[in-house]
């Protein structure tokens, strides 16, 4: 096992040819399962499969593994002992955190989240349900892809880095990447009365980070979805609260929307704002899944366009797929403003690059710059 002052050996595997995948799990029928199902991908090979943490830290850096799926409650050493091992090992590794639908596994996920996993997936409790769930085997296939796309990304801005390069930003890894520049249209004359922001794979870290780094003054309300199931989605907006010090629940649907307030979209439900008597409410929406998703950020975004017009302001942060994009198009044509995260320090760059490459931006900026300008932007000053 490495100790804690080793220095990480280079790693010699290619970054090229099938993602390489180790799966850990203390369940030998979900071990399999899942090496079925990844190795039934032409893009995706299983190189490993442990039943604990411990052979997964002996064994990471022999397998070449670019991605770890990794159970939380094992024996010998369960999960949450081998992240920090893991990532010591190969700093490069992805690692996505596998959980059952309990608050206990979610709140445990979240924190390895903040710990350095990029991403959780829940996992149906019974043995049986793993081996029936379509929606599990699409979403863990989806998020292997994506995390092994987004390593390789990132280290070939090393590998093909000339010596005299000009100085790029690094990305939550401490990988290079270059800036980029792109077509920036201007922010609204109308100043927000809302903000809503959309997130992803590594979205509760990046929340964490902007609402933590919003000014004291701030007391816009912001609508966030998220995607979650429900039994996360209490306890995201639990650790906001405490993170931030911000009033902050999950929608339970029908709440006035106030100033100050952070309504977080729950688990199964799209979140979306309707204007009333006495108000604009957030309501839950149980229509049809866009993007695979419900929640999804596109509902949100049509229906804050609806209501609030060029008074509106959207975050899109790190995360897969494009979910943003269309309900993106539609609030910039109500007048309304969009800035996104950038590359550099997205875990996936997925959402946030499509509406920066759709034109839809007035802002493309590194995580520790988005709450001073969701800042600025709520002031009526200029970026």
């Amino acid at each position: 096992m490495t100790s804690s002052n080793a220095i990480a050996p280079r790693e010699a595997f290619p970054d090229s040819g099938p993602i390489r995948v180790m799966v850990v799990d203390d369940s030998a029928v979900i071990r399999g399962l899942i090496r079925q199902w990844l190795d039934s991908e032409p893009d995706i090979t299983v190189v490993f499969t442990a039943p604990n943490g411990k052979a997964a830290v002996s064994n990471l850096i022999s397998s070449g593994a670019e991605v770890v799926i990794l159970d939380i409650e094992m024996p010998v050493m369960d999960g949450m002992a081998a992240l920090p091992l893991l990532l010591q090992a190969m700093p490069s590794v992805k690692v996505l955190m596998a959980s059952t639908l309990t608050l206990r596994s979610a709140e445990i996920s979240l924190t390895a989240l903040s710990k350095g996993a990029a991403d959780y997936i829940p996992k149906p409790q019974a043995v049986r349900e793993v081996s029936g769930s379509t929606n599990f085997r699409r979403e863990i296939v989806n998020k292997v892809k994506a995390l092994g796309e987004a390593r390789r990304r990132s280290r070939s801005v090393i590998s093909a880095r000339p010596r005299t390069a000009a100085p790029v930003a690094e990305n939550v890894f401490g990988i290079p990447v270059p800036k980029t520049k792109f077509e920036l249209r201007p922010v609204s004359p109308i100043r927000p009365r809302i903000v809503a922001i959309g997130s992803s794979t590594g979205g509760p870290q990046a929340l964490f980070k902007v609402l933590s780094g919003l000014p004291s003054e701030f007391d816009l309300p912001i609508l966030i979805t998220q995607h979650m199931p429900a039994t996360f989605t209490a306890i995201l907006a639990d650790h906001i609260r405490r993170a931030t010090g911000r009033d902050c629940a999950e929608v339970q649907g029908g709440e006035i929307v106030t100033n100050g307030k952070i309504f977080v979209a729950k688990g199964g439900h799209h979140l979306v704002v309707e204007k009333q008597k006495d108000g604009i409410a957030v309501k839950l929406d149980d229509g049809p899944l866009e993007n695979f998703c419900r929640p999804s950020v596109d509902p949100m975004l049509r229906s804050v366009a609806a209501v609030y017009g060029s008074a509106a302001l959207a975050v899109i942060l790190t995360g897969m797929g494009n979910d943003g994009q269309k309900g993106g198009e539609v609030l910039i044509r109500a007048g309304g403003s969009m800035i996104a995260q950038n590359e550099a320090s997205s875990v996936v760059w997925g959402m946030p690059g499509a509406v920066a490459q759709a034109k839809l931006c007035s802002a493309v900026l590194d995580i520790g710059e988005l709450a001073p300008a969701i800042g600025r932007i709520a002031a009526g000053a200029k970026l």
